[in-house]
């Protein structure tokens, strides 16, 4: 197998495949391929496997890309950003954010990551759901925008908006803070909550969320004010609920 990853703001990763290696994605995210790849899409594991991720947001499928011959595959993102080749040992792994996975090797495992706060999971509204990619084998993430990559030291602790947050090792502990001061929650325009991510490890953060770009189109969309009021009240009524939730089903060590 051999990769490259071309372009500047939307890329694309080209994978050439010898016969009978695979690779796979979550669906939606192949863009072109040649005549020697077949395609099987399935549940990546069984029904419950694919009906975890579902539950998650995540898609139900993911589709294989196997090679009959000498083929070649390219995967793209849906919007700008950066993509990244990186290869897993046996059992090394990291921790992203759903829509960061963009393909892997097939010996690459993709499941979801549960969290020890279920109100990790929750807040911002439409949810903070993470995967977890395992090797071995090579995988390629994306994340949003350009990527800045932070090396922590045991303890140190960065407070991120929650978008900002692409992906991070095992070793580093996620967790959610709300913000503190009643100007900063009304006025400030952070949302209720940050981020926190506490070292050791490594950490990747994106420059443009998904969510921002969206909420920047969304002021271009008609007939859309209403519907701005009742996504701001979801918005709070889930973080509040996110919050709670994760103050219920803390871990008491912590």
């Amino acid at each position: 197998m051999k990769s490259s990853i071309t372009g500047q703001i939307m890329q694309t990763v080209n994978i050439d495949l010898d016969i009978g290696e695979t690779v796979y994605s979550q669906t939606n995210t192949m863009c072109w391929m040649n005549d020697h790849i077949s395609m099987d899409t399935n549940t990546g594991g069984g029904f419950f496997a694919g009906l975890g991720r579902a539950l998650t947001g995540i898609s139900f499928f993911i589709t294989d890309f196997t090679s009959k011959g000498q083929g070649h595959i390219a995967f793209a993102p849906r919007f700008p950003g950066t993509i990244i080749e990186k290869s897993f040992n046996t059992d090394e792994s990291i921790i992203c954010r759903k829509e960061t996975f963009l393909c892997a090797q097939k010996s690459v495992s993709l499941e979801v990551f549960w969290q020890k706060k279920i109100g990790c999971g929750f807040f911002g509204g439409n949810g903070f759901m993470l995967q977890k990619v395992k090797g071995p084998g090579v995988a390629w993430l994306d994340f949003s925008g350009e990527l800045v990559s932070k090396t922590l030291l045991p303890g140190e602790k960065i407070l991120v908006h929650a978008g900002h947050v692409g992906a991070f090792e095992p070793t580093v502990k996620f967790d959610i803070q709300m913000l503190k001061g009643f100007k900063n929650i009304l006025f400030g325009g952070e949302g209720l909550f940050l981020a926190t991510l506490t070292g050791p490890g490594t950490i990747w953060l994106q420059s443009m969320p998904i969510m921002n770009l969206a909420e920047e189109l969304m002021h271009y969309l008609p007939n859309q004010a209403s519907g701005s009021h009742n996504n701001i009240a979801t918005t709070v009524g889930a973080g509040v609920v996110g919050a709670a939730l994760g103050g219920l089903f803390s871990d008491k060590k912590d």
